[in-house]
């Protein structure tokens, strides 16, 4: 088959009912993403090849199953194997970055490479609404917050009365819910600016349409996959480009309205704001401790319709600024989606914050213990820090390429001392050195996994006293020495709940104080 042959045969594969039938997929890589995909295309007729440097047993023994082979080895040079079977498409999984070899030569080549939103976009009319119509789709991305504003716009849409499924990048792949035969009216797809960037590889008339999207804000982040700050941005414009009903973006963050109002969408498209103060006429904010929508009511310019207060928010842990910002844009969302006012009241009754999201674990002898490790950089262990001002402050990890110093200018002066943990600290503390050096600042060494926060949590009970919160914000990702955020938030409790224990059994003997001295003392 000619290579023009071969994407006009791409071209026309924009529904599950199309003829899939021998194209001949590579699939790379094979983590959750890796292996809807697979499946996906192996249902489909294809023939699959997967292409990953390493594969679980379960996957191993899966594949053959669905009908898929599987290569696995280095990937540092493109394999002989995938040379041989001339993909006529390779979908890749999100880790793998634009500059990876498999990418570089596949591009090269002309071969064209998918994400797996691209390939779910496709099928999407696997299963349908009543109507007869797949799903509406809303895109959510931004530096932070993505998680929690997808899991709130999904509750805020089941209160309404609609089939909602939370997917993407928050853990479910979009593919699982486009193939879910029970169907649903709406797919709240988070996606990272990983799977933005393929999807912005499309052309023409496959491109995603969504009914509504938002970035909900803009930081340093991942530039080691992206290789600048401007090419992060431009990935993350993407969640705009063909959106026909709401584009929502921050009004605190210009760079979210710059991306609206550069983005090709289809007429008739609103733009949406929010923020945490006075709103306009379209826009979603707060009066006098109450958030109210001035967006999506027709007399906008004179009204505005209550959704929640501050005070009820407070009373359910979600009062924090960054947090309130996130359920402004998420009630933006659903409101596009006709959700009543009072479904959104009614889902925030009973919503609650991910573990390690800013998650009160201990509060003991006047001192608040909280984890927030899924504060992996700068801009989420900002907002976390504004939240808890004079915060004995643990951070540290791997850096991802960012630049630490702008936010210890910004928060480390106010803190009340530094717990410093990771592979990269000489960044942070030359950093805290250079912008708050009346900080108290401690160093816990690259020691094993499971001493590092007993060591944190010995050093900041030291340091903590009544009215004090240690707040674990690390600004950085854990893979230095953690499995994940998720171990290393587990770790971080699991060291106060032991510490605090130990405590406990030792008030008997009030006034012998064993504990060990700061490094200063």
């Amino acid at each position: 088959m000619s290579e023009d042959s071969r994407h006009e045969r791409l071209d026309g594969l924009t529904s599950w009912h199309a003829d899939w039938r021998g194209l001949r997929v590579a699939v790379l890589g094979l983590s959750v993403t890796g292996f809807s995909v697979a499946d996906t295309v192996a249902e489909l007729g294809a023939d699959v090849l997967v292409v990953t440097e390493t594969a679980e047993e379960e996957y191993r023994r899966l594949l053959p199953v669905i009908g898929a082979r599987l290569w696995t080895g280095d990937l540092a040079t493109v394999p002989d194997e995938l040379r041989t079977f001339t993909p006529d498409v390779i979908v890749a999984s999100p880790g793998f970055p634009p500059h990876h070899p498999v990418i570089t030569w596949a591009r090269e080549a002309g071969t064209a490479v998918w994400g797996d939103i691209e390939l779910a976009w496709r099928v999407r009319d696997k299963v349908t609404r009543a109507d007869g119509e797949p799903a509406d789709w809303i895109l959510i991305t931004g530096t932070n917050g993505k998680t929690t504003t997808t899991q709130l716009t999904a509750s805020m849409l089941a209160a309404g009365g609609l089939r909602a499924a939370p997917c993407g990048n928050i853990g479910v792949p979009v593919l699982d819910a486009v193939r879910d035969p029970q169907g649903f009216d709406v797919l709240v797809v988070e996606v990272s600016s990983h799977q933005l960037w393929y999807l912005g590889q499309q052309t023409g008339d496959r491109r995603v349409s969504p009914h509504a999207s938002v970035c909900l804000n803009l930081a340093e982040d991942h530039l080691e996959w992206h290789g600048s700050f401007e090419a992060y941005r431009a990935a993350k414009a993407v969640v705009y480009d063909n959106v026909r009903v709401a584009c929502v973006y921050n009004k605190s963050d210009l760079a979210t309205r710059t991306m609206v109002e550069e983005a090709d969408v289809v007429e008739g498209c609103r733009a949406i704001g929010f923020d945490l103060g006075v709103p306009g006429p379209s826009d979603l904010g707060i009066v006098d401790g109450i958030l109210v929508d001035r967006a999506f009511l027709d007399d906008r310019h004179t009204s505005a319709l209550e959704l929640t207060t501050l005070s009820e928010l407070h009373e359910r842990g979600l009062s924090a600024p960054h947090v309130v910002a996130n359920i402004l844009a998420a009630a933006a969302l659903a409101r596009s989606c006709g959700v009543a006012p009072g479904a959104i009241r009614d889902a925030l009754q009973s919503f609650r914050l991910d573990p390690h999201r800013i998650q009160v674990i201990a509060v003991a002898d006047g001192v608040t213990w909280v984890d927030d490790s899924k504060a992996t950089n700068p801009h989420a262990a900002s907002s976390s820090l504004a939240a808890y001002p004079g915060a004995v402050w643990v951070v540290g990890g791997l850096l991802k390429g960012v630049d630490i110093a702008d936010l210890v200018a910004q928060r480390g002066p106010a803190t009340k001392a530094a717990i410093v943990i990771g592979v990269e600290r000489a960044e942070i503390v030359a950093a805290f050195e250079r912008h708050a050096p009346a900080v108290p600042l401690y160093e816990v060494d690259h020691v094993q996994t499971e001493d590092v926060m007993a060591q944190v949590v010995e050093l900041a009970a030291r340091v903590a006293g009544t009215g004090d919160t240690v707040l674990l914000a690390p600004a950085a990702a854990s893979f230095d020495q953690f499995a994940s955020y998720a171990d290393r938030g587990h770790r971080f409790a699991s060291a106060v709940h032991t510490w605090l224990a130990r405590a406990e059994q030792k008030q008997e003997g009030a006034g012998d104080d064993d504990r060990p001295p700061l490094p200063d003392d």
